[in-house]
């Protein structure tokens, strides 16, 4: 892979800093004397009109007078003057620019002119940090392009804020806490590079291993999300959100209105695997925890104490912070029944009385520790007579270092256990003065546990749930509404495009008059259900306009006028195209729940699951997450709600089929992958009970897309691209199906290299590997297939399906090329499928909008590269290795 194109920005080996000045308190005189007291090693250049040396250095009055290369120039003169300077570097060859200096956004010349430099400077291929930014640092490298002050250490983590003021706060308070940065990263108004840019900066930087993110608003979010994830992945992140409740969701459904756009961001950074936490302290002790590789593998949290009172007070803490307390085994009560006093608590919190000595703390943590029902245990300590504060430290260093669960703990007081907890800091042990903070990080921990396993999830295609869905019929029915420039779907036509996409509804039929009316009821069969249909009315109890259980002709006429008369009078102006017609569905253990579908402006299509009847704004009962979803996602959001609850077999209520409403909710999941028209939709109620699942009520808000949108490009989340699946032929007949990797392949993938030849294993991982290692596996099958793509080429045969090649590509981080890797089984090369496969691949690295494919083959590799001259490609020798072959070809 090449090098980042952003590492002249991040990385530079000379800079030129273009308003450089020897005025006391100029920002000029900041950034400069801030650089040349960094001990930076690049090479340094002052421009400045007025002045032929600043600081000492000589200097020039425009970056063209240097004659010297240079990688990034860091403006801090008038709005005014940024134009001409953009033009001078463009014409210099400069490829990186900070503005480093506060421009309002609210005039509109000044607004004028940075879009001109904006203009100007993608016509040069210029890359800009800012405007409105603190600057930029790199302490590894002595690189302070800034106008902070104050002392910041070198560290392993990198802090990128959009704000300067709160980037000034969190410096402050990690110099005083010992924290040190590998970046610090001021993005201020991201007028031109972003946090998903610099996000995949930071996830092949080396000197960065956590990452701690202050966002305010999203400009792009499939790029965020994209490079989030892929951070997430082999670096904790951590985030702390300004703004929670400025952008709300708008709209008209109920799944709108229970929505807030807090709430939306929360679901995207769970699902992209990151921690999101309240507070500046919050998130440096969470960033150092996950650094240190604390990990947890659940929620269950033990607490040994030799106090009751502190115990009881943190089991409060622990409740309030939804932290389970773990249920101890009986083992482990056995265990401890044994060796502990008499009067100890007999249950968690574990109250070993206070004269505990160390080996009864040590005995009773161990204990805790190795008990399959914990996950992690709070230690709290309380110096009290025939205790040893600083014995029973040492012991619980020496548990943790044997342990894989977490340990917290918390020795209450000050000046008498001072030792210990210097003690705990050499030994970077997680301790806290209260331990109602060591739950808080136990808490985020969990959280952030859990969010791995989101990351995790890579809905693939519903094949095998039901047979696939008519999206032409769905489509049709949409184009009629917007042929008659309504956005909002009746119900009937709502109804029509859920049972597209095979969810169960409630048949609906319309009649303009009484009369039909009857007629259609007749056919169903009473009791029946009348509504009224206007496609100006989406709640129809708030008019009067539903009349249920109507059992005769005679109450039916009577209904039909009387909705048709409360509806005139509710809502004079509303178009009524007549009343709808619907068997009433009774049953008898049945739950009600509504499943429904938001618009975010940042994050896009949202699905929400909970509660359903008249009353969900006011049970506000919701879980939500981005699409696509798959099963475990789906189980995830039924197990955080309350109605979830409800749903299982409890009194005299048998449990509903829950694998029927998940399928409802996949199907949803499916639906907004594949109608980027779909804005909003209420299923409410959605009757779900051991019958299965059935759809009472149905509204859809739908607007046209934009047209410049690639395909999925709604979405935040690429799903899973189902249409590149193809069956094909190989020369000698075979039968053979080509389809991009999942998941759940991951197995199939480790026995193709296993089976591959020693040769063929070299030639492809240019090592004599036996199999993949389990990070090189999940890396491989667990795709972002926004960024990049692997085609498998498989075939049925009587034990499965068995992987006979794989092609795959990743692109470059500037999205104009891609690096791409190619294996074929042993047995089955010479047939064809190195061809086949690559004309695929190419295919698909042309719909993501990549120029050029590249790769690097042994130049023994004959069979390779005369498959390469084959499909075009241009073939070079390595220019600093001559045992490689560079290919590449343009697309």
């Amino acid at each position: 892979m090449r090098p980042h194109y952003l590492t002249p920005l991040f990385s530079p080996r000379s800079v030129a800093v273009v308003g450089a000045s020897d005025t006391p308190g100029s920002i000029g005189q900041a950034v400069f004397a801030n650089l040349l007291a960094g001990n930076f090693q690049g090479k340094l250049f002052p421009v400045n009109l007025n002045h032929k040396v600043v600081a000492g250095i000589p200097a020039v009055a425009s970056v063209r007078q240097i004659n010297e290369p240079v990688d990034i120039a860091v403006v801090v003169t008038a709005t005014r003057t940024l134009p001409a300077i953009m033009k001078d570097c463009g014409k210099k060859g400069i490829k990186a620019v900070l503005l480093a200096k506060e421009f309002a956004d609210s005039e509109q010349l000044e607004r004028e002119i940075i879009n001109e430099t904006l203009s100007i400077s993608r016509h040069f291929g210029i890359r800009i940090l800012g405007p409105n930014v603190l600057g930029l640092m790199r302490p590894v490298a002595g690189f302070n392009a800034s106008n902070y002050t104050s002392k910041v250490r070198p560290g392993n983590l990198a802090l990128v804020s959009q704000s300067s003021a709160l980037c000034t706060a969190m410096l402050d308070w990690a110099d005083s806490k010992g924290i040190g940065f590998s970046s610090v990263i001021s993005v201020g108004n991201a007028l031109d590079v972003g946090f998903g840019e610099i996000l995949d900066y930071l996830v092949a930087d080396n000197f960065t291993q956590g990452i701690l993110l202050h966002v305010h608003h999203i400009h792009d979010a499939r790029r965020f999300m994209s490079a989030l994830r892929a951070a997430a992945r082999t670096k904790p992140v951590v985030v702390i959100k300004s703004g929670r409740y400025e952008d709300a969701v708008t709209g008209v459904t109920h799944s709108s209105n229970l929505v807030e756009s807090g709430d939306v961001f929360d679901a995207a950074l769970a699902r992209a695997g990151v921690l999101r936490v309240d507070t500046i302290a919050q998130l440096f002790t969470a960033a150092k925890v996950l650094a240190a590789n604390y990990r947890v593998g659940g929620k269950r949290l033990a607490i040994v104490t030799n106090g009751i009172g502190p115990g009881v007070l943190a089991a409060d803490s622990a409740y309030s912070n939804r932290v389970e307390l773990a249920k101890l085994s009986d083992e482990t009560l056995e265990l401890l029944n044994g060796v502990l006093p008499r009067n100890w608590s007999r249950g968690n919190p574990l109250d070993i009385i206070g004269d505990a000595s160390p080996a009864r703390f040590r005995t009773a943590v161990k204990a805790c520790l190795d008990d399959p029902n914990v996950d992690g245990v709070m230690v709290i300590f309380t110096p009290q007579a025939g205790t040893d504060h600083l014995t029973t430290a040492q012991l619980m260093i020496g548990l943790q270092r044997e342990s894989s669960k977490p340990l917290f703990l918390s020795w209450l007081g000050d000046a008498k256990v001072s030792e210990s907890r210097e003690l705990f800091s050499k030994a970077k042990c997680a301790h806290f003065r209260a331990p109602e903070y060591g739950i808080e990080v136990f808490r985020n921990l969990a959280a952030y546990q859990r969010n791995q396993q989101l990351l995790l999830q890579t809905p693939g295609p519903l094949e095998g749930k039901r047979a696939d869905p008519d999206v032409a019929k769905a489509r049709k029915v949409i184009a009629a509404a917007a042929k008659d420039g309504r956005e909002i779907l009746s119900e009937r036509e709502s109804k029509e495009v859920l049972a597209a996409f095979h969810i169960p509804v409630n048949p609906t039929k319309l009649a303009r008059t009484a009369h039909e009316a009857v007629k259609l009821a007749d056919k169903i069969g009473y009791p029946v259900v009348l509504k009224i249909d206007s496609p100006d009315i989406i709640y129809k109890s708030d008019v009067g306009g539903v009349e249920l259980n109507i059992s005769n002709e005679a109450t039916l006429r009577e209904a039909f006028d009387a909705i048709i008369r409360r509806t005139r009078l509710a809502r004079p102006e509303a178009r009524i195209d007549g009343v709808s017609v619907q068997p009433m569905r009774k049953r008898r253990f049945a739950r009600e729940v509504m499943v429904g579908v938001t618009h975010d402006e940042a994050f896009g299509p949202v699905i929400t699951f909970g509660a359903g009847g008249i009353a969900v704004e006011v049970m506000h009962d919701r879980a939500l997450s981005l699409p696509p979803l798959n099963d475990y996602l789906v189980a995830s959001m039924i197990r955080h709600t309350r109605i979830g609850q409800l749903l299982g077999a409890f009194k005299n209520l048998p449990a509903v089929d829950q694998d029927e409403l998940a399928d409802v909710l996949l199907h949803v999941s499916e639906m907004v992958c594949e109608l980027p028209e779909l804005r909003e939709m209420d299923i409410n109620p959605l009757i779900a009970d051991e019958q299965g699942v059935i759809a009472l009520d149905a509204r859809i808000i739908v607007r046209p897309p934009r047209p410049d949108l690639k395909r999925y490009g709604h979405m935040a989340i690429m799903p899973y691209p189902s249409h590149m699946v193809v069956c094909a032929k190989l020369n000698d007949g075979t039968n053979v199906m080509v389809r991009p990797v999942r998941p759940e392949d991951a197995d199939m993938q480790q026995e193709f290299v296993r089976n591959l030849s020693e040769e063929s294993r070299y030639n492809r991982y240019l090592s004599s590997i036996k199999q993949l290692s389990q990070s090189m596996l999940v890396r491989f099958t667990q795709l972002d297939y926004d960024r990049e793509m692997a085609l498998a080429m498989t075939r049925e045969h009587k034990d499965g399906e068995e992987m006979l090649a794989v092609a795959r590509f990743i692109t470059d981080p500037d999205n104009e090329g891609c690096e791409f890797a190619l294996e074929v089984a042993d047995r089955w090369q010479g047939k064809g499928i190195g061809y086949l496969l690559m004309s695929a691949l190419f295919d698909a690295a042309r719909e993501q909008g990549l120029k050029v494919m590249r790769g690097e083959v042994l130049a023994g590799n004959k069979g390779m590269l005369k498959l390469m001259h084959k499909l075009g490609f241009s073939v070079e020798p390595h220019p600093e290795d001559r045992a490689l072959t560079m290919v590449s070809k343009s697309l």
